[in-house]
């Protein structure tokens, strides 16, 4: 099928959905209308034909509508119960008319809303999955959410999907280790994926089920209890997250030596700072490859350096010299002025 032809559809059923959504506000705005006359009506006749006072006729017209089945006010003449019935009638009608519209309404937006999710979500490229929107989830999408990276939350348990609805998060509802489900999060084209839902056991096969279906993804992803570690990484998962023994480390640096710690917490979020660290990956047409430290510009004139190389063999070179040649594929880890990390990252990248 043609890609006009593509476009031309989703733009006629855009227009439809938002016609059809208009035409069902107007619907609701209408019955509204006519529930307020038939109130109008009811409270304006029983105070001409029964001659009651406004705070009865408006009683005697809210009881009648909603069939509560009070006794009257007052004794009615035949004329006041004519009028009765006719209140009875409309009220009921323009109520269940009026009840089944904005019920239809609010099904529709949330129908609209998810599928418009889903068109985001499907459009997604080199983003990031996370699976679980727990305690540690949400501190995960907030750090995503803050350094502006597109990412999509896996999440399957319903006392967490009110919140999860609530964060504006691009979000689907399902089991995180089925094939089904992390196609429709683009694993395929995702860059990375961060497992920390409920347990290790389901850590373990979503991290089997999204290497299979896209081995190239990097997981990073959490375990409990130190058995399940070597099991995660014969999972295939890249990096294994264990938090209990990384918040002990954490604390204990703080108090032997707060302020490496301070300055490398500064250097990597930039609050408030003009200095940041970042990885960026040497693409193979940069102008960068096959120059050593020395003849790139990456000191003389961008003021970055770079603290280390991760070669594509896995080897980790620290502080390298200025005589190391940069290979394509390269990631280079790199300390500077977030202006000129963003240049960095373009010199990087190449000619697109």
């Amino acid at each position: 099928m043609p890609a006009r032809y593509n476009t031309g559809m989703h733009r006629r059923q855009t227009q439809l959905h938002t016609v059809s959504r208009t035409t069902l506000s107007q619907q609701v705005a209408i019955s509204a209308f006519i529930l307020a006359a038939a109130i109008a009506v009811g409270t304006g006749g029983y105070i001409l034909i029964e001659g009651w006072s406004l705070g009865d006729a408006f009683y005697m017209t809210m009881i009648t509508l909603t069939t509560t089945g009070f006794g009257e006010v007052r004794p009615l003449t035949p004329g006041g119960r004519l009028l009765t019935v006719f209140v009875i009638m409309s009220g009921l009608a323009s109520l269940a008319y009026l009840g089944g519209r904005t019920v239809q309404l609010l099904v529709e937006s949330y129908v609209i809303r998810r599928k418009r999710m889903e068109r985001k979500i499907a459009s997604l490229r080199n983003h990031i999955i996370v699976c679980g929107f727990g305690r540690m989830g949400r501190h995960v999408c907030e750090d995503l959410a803050s350094e502006k990276a597109p990412f999509v939350v896996i999440e399957n348990d319903p006392e967490v999907l009110e919140a999860l609805d609530h964060s504006g998060y691009l979000h689907l509802i399902g089991d995180a280790s089925a094939d089904e489900v992390l196609r429709k999060a683009q694993v395929e084209h995702a860059r990375g994926l961060i497992s920390v839902v409920s347990s290790d056991a389901e850590n373990v096969f979503t991290t089997i089920t999204a290497k299979a279906l896209n081995p190239e993804l990097f997981v990073v992803t959490r375990a409990v209890n130190d058995q399940t570690e070597p099991k995660l990484k014969t999972a295939g998962a890249d990096r294994v997250i264990k938090p209990y023994e990384l918040v002990g480390h954490r604390l204990t640096q703080l108090v032997l030596r707060p302020g490496i710690v301070e300055y490398m917490e500064t250097v990597a979020r930039a609050h408030g700072q003009d200095i940041s660290i970042e990885e960026v990956v040497l693409l193979e047409n940069s102008p960068l490859a096959g120059k050593t430290l020395a003849e790139s510009p990456l000191r003389s004139e961008l003021n970055i350096i770079v603290v280390a190389i991760q070669q594509t063999n896995g080897r980790l070179l620290y502080n390298p010299p200025s005589s190391q040649i940069l290979q394509a594929n390269d990631r280079l880890v790199a300390i500077g002025e977030l202006s000129r990390l963003r240049d960095l990252g373009a010199l990087c990248a190449g000619p697109s």
